[in-house]
């Protein structure tokens, strides 16, 4: 049903160009629209702190620059699967798209955006040289800037602190995923959920984490040859299998409710009612724990993303704002981008949102934690993250080499969004309990090889 659905809206998008509204139109409610220069389409995704751009959009943008911004905004998955098809030019067309740093190197590369640097370097109000340079890396090829960071993160574990104090455990600032494990069955209970772990099928979604784990478990998707590109697929080693049967089991021990359709808003909505004890996710969450209007606020602790046979596992990842090189409004659409991912949005949000200052997208620039405001609200999280980042083992997450472009919760390879979406289907089943993790790893070994061949 779940697949059903996607494959319509994303005919449906197809079928008008991509002005289906899943959000807001800027300056629709505010008379700006009469005095507009000019109107963009941009594709977004659904999580809060973009959703909360959106809705500062006709306020803080259009009504001083009267550039309408017309919003599409989706999950994760069908995000990705639109955006690749309107970049190759089979799907609809937008001014401005949001990637991340598995899309940047490779769009960049096959022409498919536009090459940012001239815009950001010669606009003194974005100040191209205060984004963090890491983050900046990562969404560029050969030095050139391809995407806009709008929030940066790594990932770790979250955790109640309370709970944990209850039950008489003290958590390692750097914890093995055996002790994250051990943990999570301690403190498992029908109202309470251990852990909350991405079980949802997508690259992005389950595959995301699982990754991560699969990294520090010593395995990989895919070997290399000597000159880096793809080699043979790797998935029925005992590593692979070996990181899959402990996610698996994990989650179905100890993990949330319904953790087959869970990804980063469902674990989210999850952990913020008290329904899990701890959530390893994106470092961006910490956010939105300790937001304004959080339930809660000052009860969590921050821990290094586990490990196992690794000494680092965090992931490294932006939602970012691109241009398409096919956009007929490429001076509307830097307009905007500059805005959006610039540090007068971040000073303006802070004031603005529902969650106050902890909430407003972090991890992209310096002066970001320069913010007096910021410091305040953010001191339980703030460090732990720019240590996550940092930390991040961008070109070397595993034990072995691996192919294409760096990252760490992903195989910087075309073929791997596809062979991701696929296998994530399997290991989701075997979280649901609908097949087995042996079916899931024969099928997935299978995709995994045809895919390179």
């Amino acid at each position: 049903m779940r697949d059903a659905v996607r494959l319509w809206l994303i005919a449906i998008l197809f079928a008008i160009g991509g002005s289906v509204l899943a959000g807001c139109r800027g300056g629709g409610d505010n008379g700006a629209q009469s005095n507009s220069s000019g109107s963009i389409n941009v594709a977004i995704v659904g999580n809060p702190q973009v959703q909360d751009l959106a809705r500062l959009t006709p306020s803080l943008f259009t009504a001083q620059s009267h550039i309408n911004v017309n919003y599409t905004i989706l999950d994760e998955g069908t995000l990705r699967e639109v955006i690749t098809s309107g970049v190759s030019g089979r799907g609809p067309e937008f001014d401005v798209v949001m990637i991340g740093p598995y899309e940047a190197p490779q769009f960049g590369k096959d022409g498919y955006i536009t090459d940012l640097t001239p815009r950001a370097s010669s606009d003194k109000a974005y100040d191209l040289d205060d984004v963090i340079p890491s983050v900046r890396k990562a969404l560029s090829i050969d030095g050139k800037l391809y995407a806009s960071p709008f929030y940066g993160e790594s990932s770790f574990l979250m955790y109640r602190k309370d709970v944990l104090h209850d039950a008489g455990i003290e958590m390692p600032a750097h914890p093995t995923w055996t002790q994250v494990a051990q943990i999570a069955r301690r403190i498992n209970t029908p109202a309470r959920a251990g852990i909350c772990l991405r079980g949802k099928p997508g690259w992005g979604d389950l595959g995301a984490s699982f990754t991560t784990v699969l990294n520090t478990f010593g395995g990989t998707w895919w070997s290399a040859k000597p000159d880096g590109s793809v080699d043979k697929a790797m998935v029925d080693q005992p590593e692979f299998r070996e990181a899959l049967q402990f996610y698996v089991d994990l989650v179905r021990e100890a993990g949330e409710t319904q953790a087959d359709t869970a990804s980063y808003n469902q674990c989210l909505a999850q952990y913020l009612s008290g329904k899990v004890a701890m959530w390893y996710d994106a470092t961006v969450a910490a956010g939105l724990l300790e937001a304004a209007n959080s339930d809660v606020k000052g009860k969590n602790g921050y821990a290094a993303a586990p490990v196992e046979r690794t000494k680092a596992a965090g992931w490294l990842w932006s939602w970012a704002l691109a241009m398409p090189t096919s956009s007929k409004n490429p001076d509307l659409a830097w307009s905007y981008i500059a805005w959006a991912t610039g540090p007068q949005y971040i000073r303006e949000a802070g004031n603005q949102i529902a969650g106050g200052w902890a909430a407003i997208p972090p991890g992209t620039r310096r002066s970001t934690y320069e913010i007096p405001d910021y410091q305040n609200a953010a001191r339980a999280f703030a460090q732990p993250t720019v240590d996550a980042i940092e930390a991040a083992p961008v070109d070397n997450p595993g034990t072995t080499e691996r192919p294409g472009y760096p990252g760490v919760q992903y195989v910087g390879i075309p073929q791997f969004q596809d062979v991701g979406d696929q296998c994530t289907e399997q290991f989701s089943a075997a979280i649901a309990g609908r097949s087995s993790v042996d079916s899931g790893l024969e099928n997935c070994q299978e995709t995994a090889s045809q895919a390179v061949r």
